[in-house]
């Protein structure tokens, strides 16, 4: 088992080997990795502001007034006797219930 590791681990850097050789970087195989020449040429790009994940959502100013009634009928205003009849039947019915 250990050989197969062993050799699995070989295989890899050929096949790593090989992978840089096909794209021309030979400086990668022989381990130059960095080059202080090019250091000072090297000018670190400004990452962007990433957006926010989600846009924020839009103001709306509290509308009171401007709503018109749904139906005149309904916004006459209710006398005292109306309350009185609905309260009586609401207590007739909660009579008859108990």
């Amino acid at each position: 088992m250990l050989e197969i590791g062993i050799f699995c681990v070989i295989l890899l850097a050929a096949g790593y080997w090989a992978a840089m050789y096909v794209m021309g970087r030979h400086d990668v195989i022989h381990g130059k990795f960095v080059h202080s020449e090019d250091e000072g040429a090297f000018a670190p790009s400004v990452m962007p502001t990433p957006p926010p994940p989600f846009p924020k959502r839009p103001f709306k100013a509290a509308q009171t007034d401007s709503v018109p009634p749904a139906n005149d009928a309904v916004a006459t205003p209710v006398n005292s006797e109306a309350l009185q009849s609905l309260l009586a039947a609401i207590q007739q019915d909660l009579k008859s219930v108990a």
